[in-house]
């Protein structure tokens, strides 16, 4: 029983996903390009004593990419993580993490075989305990070092390939905030040149697979550091908002009272420093964000420029966004027309889905309200309301999940921008996990909205079980039909009959009326897609 309860604590403690582990930080590994931690349940790298991984060369895609960026060998982030590793932990079954030490998203248990779906709810909604507990853990994570990451502080050449390793500690929150920055930064070519239309998070079909992974990861560091496994990240459902209903000390911070940008002093928030907002002074310095403090949280709800983001999204653009039944179109960026997924991002009209940059919508209309730090797209995710609103452009994904039911296929495979391929790895996570693994419901990844009643279909039985259910209630009325329904045909069974008699047979020119022929051509039938 001891056993069982330690090799429990193991599982439930593993490292959760983040950027570089720490334990893969060093020269070494660095010079061997392999990144294979042992797992501290058995001492073998990947677990593979107890069949959990093993040590693989690391496939990447041969895709063709987009034109966005012609460029090659100059970014690090280019056939990601190959750059730095070609060796990592490939886990079996249910295992992940970067030693396979822990179960994948929607599983959990000793040896990860038991399923689990959790709610992520609306935080308008949650009780005057639960909300203080969010905003609780959101401060916490920002005040407690990341165990298991580290941040690089140099590209691989100024580290030297390696021989001169440049990371750094980093807080929980704001490794979060890192990697978002990291992952749409520009590219560094040398000198004062840099290149800035290359974004492996945002502008192209990776969009909502990338920050739909962002959050599980995110989700599970704040269960792992508060040792609460029933955590799950809220959501503003902003909706026909005529302002930022969030936006006070109760939830997510009021406006200070002398400076309009700023937080008010009595919100937690308002003590909180924002790291990555200052992407030219490091595209100058060809250096990367090395998470100092740069001041604090900046935003001033509703000040914005009111002629690119006239008002906060409406029921009716999100509605005609999900009728849209295309995930991808056309270049694959900012520019597609007819794109679920640009529609959503705010880069097409949402009245049109015709591409239109100089507006912003939806999604994009959020950020640019906030009119602070969430508007800035490297550094946005240093406000918290950014969990919050991602969380709620994901319950949309899900809807459009969900009502067009796609196949893996409506993905694409080829040609898209750099990283945003199918079989792409996502930039910057380790463990690695490619963009089409999370195009799929949220159900098979463990987590519901509240708003969305639909269950999960995950058996022909499951299937069955509600009209089972209005079967029983109903099964007095449909046995009194089904006697009644046999009375009548007996009795019109038995004149038939009679009639047959008394004429002495059928004529051969009464046959049975089948249908007539316009009537046939008049039938349609109809499919749900």
């Amino acid at each position: 029983m001891l056993l069982f309860a330690l090799g429990f604590l193991l599982v439930i403690l593993q490292p959760s996903t983040g950027q570089f582990p720490r334990v893969c930080a060093n020269m070494q590994s660095l010079r061997s390009k392999e990144c294979c931690p042992s797992w501290d349940g058995d001492g073998s790298p990947c677990g593979e004593l107890s069949n959990r991984g093993s040590c693989q060369n690391i496939l990447l895609s041969q895709a063709p990419l987009g034109p966005q960026f012609p460029f090659s060998g100059v970014d690090d982030r280019e056939d990601w993580p190959s750059v730095f590793y070609n060796r990592t932990c490939r886990c079996e079954g249910n295992f992940m993490g970067f030693s396979c030490g822990e179960c994948k998203f929607g599983f959990s248990g000793l040896n990860c075989t038991e399923r689990q779906v959790k709610t992520r709810r609306n935080i308008l909604q949650l009780t005057t305990s639960e909300k203080n507990k969010f905003l609780a853990y959101l401060n916490l994570a920002k005040n407690i070092p990341s165990q298991d990451y580290v941040i690089a502080t140099g590209t691989y050449t100024q580290m030297n390939n390696g021989s001169n390793p440049m990371f750094r500690d980093i807080n929980v929150y704001d490794l979060f905030v890192w990697m978002h920055y990291y992952a749409s930064r520009d590219t560094l070519l040398g000198g004062s040149n840099v290149w800035r239309d290359i974004d492996f998070a945002h502008e192209a079909p990776g969009f909502l697979p990338w920050h739909r992974a962002f959050l599980l990861m995110w989700e599970r560091q704040i269960q792992r550091i508060t040792g609460d496994e029933n955590f799950t990240i809220p959501y503003w459902d902003w909706r026909d908002a005529e302002n930022c209903e969030v936006c006070n000390d109760e939830y997510m911070g009021g406006r200070h009272p002398t400076n309009p940008n700023l937080l008010s002093p009595a919100s937690i928030f308002s003590s909180w420093q924002v790291i990555c907002t200052r992407s030219e002074e490091y595209n100058s310095q060809e250096a990367l964000c090395s998470a100092t403090s740069e001041g604090p949280i900046r935003r001033n709800p509703g000040n914005n420029d009111k002629s690119r983001t006239p008002r906060l999204p409406s029921s009716a653009d999100v509605e005609f966004c999900l009728s849209l039944t295309q995930y991808e179109s056309g270049p694959m960026d900012k520019m597609a027309n007819y794109s679920f997924r640009n529609t959503l991002e705010g880069f097409a009209d949402p009245q049109t889905a015709i591409s239109n940059p100089a507006q912003s919508g939806l999604h994009n209309a959020l950020h640019i309200y906030m009119n602070g730090s969430m508007s800035q797209v490297q550094g946005s995710a240093n406000d918290p309301i950014f969990v919050i609103h991602h969380a709620f452009v994901d319950s949309i994904f899900e809807r459009w999940l969900r009502r067009h039911r796609p196949m893996l296929e409506v993905y694409p495979a080829a040609n898209a921008p750099i990283g945003h391929n199918r079989e792409n790895y996502m930039v910057p996570f380790i463990p690695l996990y490619r963009n089409g693994e999370f195009f799929k419901p949220s159900r098979e990844l463990g987590y519901d909205y509240e708003y969305l009643q639909e269950p999960a279909v995950q058996s022909f039985e499951d299937f069955l079980t509600p009209y089972l259910q209005q079967a029983r209630q109903i099964w007095a009325w449909l046995v009194g039909a089904a006697v009644f329904g046999g009375i009548v045909t007996a009795v019109l069974t038995g004149l038939i009959r009679a009639c047959q008699k008394k004429k002495g047979g059928t004529s051969s020119e009464i046959q049975p009326l089948l249908t007539e022929s316009e009537d046939y051509n008049n039938i349609t039938y109809q499919s749900n897609f």
